[in-house]
């Protein structure tokens, strides 16, 4: 008797325990590849902007109420530039380029988004009054700015950027370049405090992000010293022309680059990413505590698994959803969980000439999946994520291949590629940075289904894909795909559908729906 009591007890402490936990949130806040976030408050709403580089539209908006929980409301921009290696055009690309780390910020009454390219050569300024409707007004200067903070202080407007030396400058009134005779460099090492006694080298400070509180000027930078981790280094001064003082504020599992947000109530945080693996960049929520006026991160210096705030929820349909492609009057043709892979040719594609069905036609040739226009694009998220498509190809043309890919330099897909009148069902793995054919099937029928499957758990990076003929019964095909985050790239794992021609466009596939699963 006494031990059934016992392990009552027992019972009643681990379900209070966990029941506790399990109404916390918990680290990462979003596990999918959101990184450079920036962020703002206003009033009791929280808006985040991030970076998807050669996705379009680009420099995603998404919105909160508890800091945890965000769904995707706006992008800043549908195309940022006509440049061929934005388009995918005259065989040039630009993956791990595009637009970088943005800067968020409101004031009176407007919403600013900035953002740079080593693509178009400039600086990028969209404002609204609207930040979940729009419209935006664009504005762009040479030269680029690097990982920039705008600013706004004493009625001017400021541009903070750089690597190690980090610049500042006055903005005209009309964002339309540098005011004259202003650019100067505000800290000439900006790296020193994370510096090792020995050796050099490492990642000088970058990821700027500036801010005012209480009259004191924080400037947040990222560095990652020669033999360590990435770390967090803040600077602060009473003038904004300083002089500034830094020091490390957070070296802990290469949770780093971001900046502070309070909430209403008064606490303080700070929104932070690491580096997770094939799923990408993550976001990390930090506790503050301020000490003699530094804003120390971390419960006694470490990322904490749990915070006291919301629970999280499912990142469907926030942050990625499935689809269905059946569009009433009024719904946009596609959701913001949507990004095409470079700016799409809008000619080739659409949701209404087939209803419930996305068609992707061919258009101009290549025999690369990469060099491929029009690939629509989701994250994969963590830990484990699975994608599922009916794709009807009676209309494909000798020379063309579509399917179901997961995305990044070494990819992997299994799609359906015609011969002549010949159809076969065909897996590539570029796992090795090559793709390799790993199986071929042939089949007669025009309805095939295709599934991805990926799992992040600690780091595993490992994916799986599979078909049926009747939507049930799945076999795996081909072989694991070992996925890595590679430099070229710079982005997560994304699952995206794709539609190519080596020898004559025209042709066409339909897209019954996309299925995801995640846990």
């Amino acid at each position: 008797m006494l031990r059934m009591k016992i392990s009552a007890l027992v019972f009643c402490l681990m379900n209070l325990f966990f029941g506790a936990t399990a109404q916390q949130a918990h680290n990462p806040i979003i596990f999918a590849d959101v990184p450079d976030m920036s962020m703002i408050r206003v009033g009791d709403t929280y808006y985040m902007s991030s970076t998807t580089m050669h996705m379009n539209p680009g420099v995603p908006i998404m919105k909160s109420k508890d800091l945890v929980n965000w769904t995707l409301v706006n992008y800043a921009y549908n195309r940022l530039g006509d440049q061929d290696e934005l388009q995918l055009s005259d065989k040039k690309n630009a993956y791990g380029h595009g637009s970088w780390a943005s800067s968020l910020r409101f004031h009176e009454g407007q919403y600013f988004v900035s953002t740079f390219s080593a693509n178009t050569g400039k600086t990028h300024i969209y404002r609204t009054r609207d930040i979940e409707r729009g419209p935006w007004i664009s504005s762009e200067f040479r030269p680029m700015m690097h990982d920039h903070s705008l600013f706004f202080d004493q009625g001017k407007i400021y541009m903070i950027w750089g690597g190690g030396r980090i610049n500042i400058a006055e903005l005209l009134p009309d964002f339309s370049g540098i005011k004259m005779e202003t650019q100067r460099v505000l800290i000439d090492d900006a790296s020193l405090p994370a510096k090792p006694k020995e050796g050099k080298g490492g990642l000088p400070a970058e990821g700027s992000q500036l801010f005012k509180i209480n009259g004191m000027y924080y400037l947040f930078n990222i560095s990652w010293p020669a033999g360590g981790m990435r770390t967090v280094i803040v600077h602060r001064a009473s003038q904004l022309e300083g002089p500034y003082e830094g020091k490390v504020v957070l070296q802990d599992q290469g949770v780093a680059q971001g900046g502070l947000i309070d909430m209403p109530g008064g606490q303080w945080y700070a929104y932070l990413f690491q580096d997770y693996g094939a799923v990408g960049r993550i976001p990390f929520l930090v506790p503050v505590k301020w000490e003699d006026g530094w804003p120390m991160l971390g419960l006694g210096g470490k990322v904490p698994a749990t915070l006291d705030l919301p629970a999280n929820k499912s990142l469907s349909p926030g942050i990625v959803n499935s689809d269905d492609f059946d569009r009433k009057a009024g719904q946009a043709a596609l959701p913001l969980v949507w990004q095409w892979n470079h700016s799409p040719d809008s000619s080739l594609w659409s949701v209404t000439e087939r209803s419930g069905f996305l068609r992707l036609r061919t258009g101009e040739l290549t025999d690369n999946f990469l060099a491929a226009r029009n690939t629509l694009t989701q994250r994969t998220t963590g830990p484990k994520c699975s994608v599922s498509i009916a794709l009807e190809v009676s209309k494909m043309k000798d020379g063309d291949f579509a399917g179901l890919s997961l995305l990044q330099k070494n990819y992997g897909l299994v799609g359906i590629r015609m011969e002549g009148n010949t159809r076969s069902l065909v897996m590539i793995n570029a796992a090795t940075g090559v793709p390799r054919e790993l199986a071929r099937i042939g089949v007669k029928q025009t309805r095939i289904f295709l599934k991805a499957s990926c799992d992040f758990t600690d780091r595993r990076d490992r994916a799986q894909f599979f078909y049926s003929m009747d939507g049930q019964h799945w076999n795996t095909i081909g072989d694991e795909l070992a996925m890595s985050y590679t430099i070229p790239h710079f982005m997560g794992y994304r699952f995206g559908i794709f539609n190519y021609a080596s020898k004559a466009a025209g042709g066409y596939v339909d897209v019954d729906y996309f299925h995801l699963t995640t846990n």
